[in-house]
């Protein structure tokens, strides 16, 4: 593909992606954010729907059938065999009103653009949809099937969309994940397995004063569990919450503990670790219930990835635009697509940073390479 066509097809997209990047960034969406997060989704829908793609809208619930929101599959044939999956995210971390307290802002003096989700990960949806319509303009239908998903839930562990995104990634040949570049410009090349584990310690009330002995002290037991959970590797005891009043033995506490390892074995060791000690008797009396909280293994990349990313190296250095990458802390729905097998790259949306935080930016002077460049992906590995 010529690459200054490719560049001039992506700077026609620009306007549309800042108008939408505002409209998206006015509405408050943070997970569970059910009314938000639907009302998202029918804009991206429109968005989908008006550059021709086909587009089906996917109710998205809990294990509970409690409603998380809408996601959005919208698929393009081509008249190539490669089927190749985009996948975005809707939700953000934020909670409501700051949407309204703090709307799109664009700092001239910086080209950067400020606002709640503008980077994870409406920046990269974004592009996604213009690398779409850039193929579009420019008659470059090698693929397939290009199909680009977008849930409402990323931010919570993907606990309702997983069904969904295995189902996806069965069915393709290449994974291109949305998430945005990091603040550097790096493509995402791996990222660590993360789990939440709740542990909730019952142990039995009873007066501190007068007849402590008769007490289980749950308090107490969850202050040797910390001290104990601190000392594994990629573990940090983040919420510890025990008792009712000062003159009662604690009979419940609370511990929410983080699971981070860059490779299975050690994500599976950390996990089993945990649930030994909490079995462990710390304090007589006191028993213990583990529950782990959407767990998602660790992505390390492989050959698979080394390929794609040759690829985006290729196209890059066609484009004037050096491609490097790194592995995170951080997981993301790289992760549960990765276990399809299929080959998984990251980190393709526009270059940003301060994700969940008041300062969150999108660098804007980069949305036209790296929609070019994610155009000119997708043609390469089709």
């Amino acid at each position: 593909m010529n690459a200054a066509a490719l560049r001039a097809a992506a700077q026609a997209r620009y306007p549309a992606f800042l108008a939408r990047l505002a409209e998206l960034v006015e509405i408050d969406c943070g997970s569970r954010q059910v009314a938000g997060l639907r009302q998202v989704a029918a804009r991206f829908s429109g968005y989908a729907a008006d550059a021709g793609l086909d587009v089906t809208v996917v109710p998205i619930h809990d294990d509970t059938a409690v409603p998380l929101g809408d996601a959005v599959v919208a698929r393009l044939s081509g008249r190539g065999t490669r089927r190749i999956l985009l996948a975005a995210h809707l939700d953000t971390v934020f909670p409501p009103g700051t949407a309204a307290a703090r709307p799109l802002t664009v700092d001239g003096a910086t080209g950067r653009a400020y606002g709640p989700g503008v980077c994870d990960d409406k920046g990269g949806l974004l592009a996604g949809l213009a690398a779409i319509e850039t193929l579009l303009a420019l008659r470059a239908d090698g693929f397939g099937e290009l199909a680009l998903v977008a849930t409402p839930d990323e931010e919570i562990g993907s606990i309702g969309s997983r069904p969904l995104l295995a189902g996806l990634a069965e069915q393709a040949d290449a994974i291109l994940c949305l998430e945005c570049a990091r603040d550097n410009g790096d493509l995402v090349s791996a990222r660590k397995g993360v789990a939440d584990v709740e542990i909730d310690l019952h142990g039995r009330a009873a007066h501190a004063g007068i007849e402590p002995e008769r007490g289980a002290n749950a308090a107490l037991a969850a202050a040797h569990l910390t001290v104990a959970l601190q000392r594994l590797t990629g573990v940090n005891v983040g919420v510890l919450q025990a008792g009712t009043r000062p003159n009662v033995v604690a009979d419940r506490a609370r511990l929410v503990v983080d699971v981070r390892a860059a490779e299975p074995a050690a994500y599976e060791a950390a996990l089993a670790d945990i649930t030994r000690l909490a079995g462990s008797p710390l304090v007589d009396g006191v028993t213990a219930t583990v529950r782990v909280v959407a767990p998602t293994p660790p992505w390390s990349g492989g050959p698979g990835t080394a390929a794609l990313l040759r690829a985006a190296e290729q196209v890059g250095g066609e484009l004037g635009l050096t491609v490097t990458h790194a592995a995170t802390g951080g997981c993301a729905d790289a992760n549960l697509l990765a276990e399809s097998g299929v080959a998984v790259l990251d980190g393709l949306g526009p270059v940003g940073g301060g994700d969940h935080g008041p300062d969150e930016w999108l660098d804007l002077d980069s949305v036209v390479p790296r929609v070019a460049l994610l155009a000119g992906l997708i043609d390469r590995i089709s």
